[in-house]
């Protein structure tokens, strides 16, 4: 996908931002600041271009087996919603299988689609929560994380 047009547009905005917060995008350190935000920008939030299910139907496996699956120390990176600053920290997912698994790869990736959005914490836990009883129906799932949110820590 072609997303030029769009990181011209970023780029014209944040040299804008520079402008605005009295400082000079033509000085050498920020000329192409402006631009490396909106890709960087971009890249962030590409979660808004993905899929989840699809990532997760792309993996399904009929098994009876009844145990809680765990898939523990997930990465994630996400942007708060409120200041569009970054909170990080891992994820750990649960589930119990109901005649379906899926691979495990693809619950990490699961985690991604949904943390490259704006997001608060709470709805990101219950949007992963959702796609996997959505996918796989369960006969449970849990969604825990410990992140530290850089617009309360700066």
């Amino acid at each position: 996908m072609d997303n030029s047009h769009k990181i011209k547009e970023l780029t014209s905005i944040y040299r804008g931002v520079l402008e605005h917060i009295d400082d000079n995008p033509s000085r050498e350190g920020l000329i192409k600041t402006p631009e490396r935000v909106a890709k960087a920008l971009d890249f962030l939030t590409h979660g808004y271009k993905v899929d989840p299910d699809s990532i997760i139907n792309q993996a399904i496996f009929h098994e009876e087996y009844s145990e809680m699956v765990i898939v523990k120390d997930i990465e994630v990176y996400s942007m708060c919603e409120h200041h569009m600053l970054p909170f990080f920290g891992k994820a750990h997912i649960a589930y119990i299988p109901n005649g379906k698994i899926v691979g495990l790869s693809k619950i990490p990736r699961v985690v991604d689609a949904y943390a490259r959005r704006l997001q608060v914490q709470e709805r990101l836990c219950v949007e992963i929560r959702d796609c996997i009883e959505r996918t796989l129906n369960p006969k449970g799932v849990a969604v825990v994380m410990d992140c530290a949110h850089m617009c309360m820590q700066m």
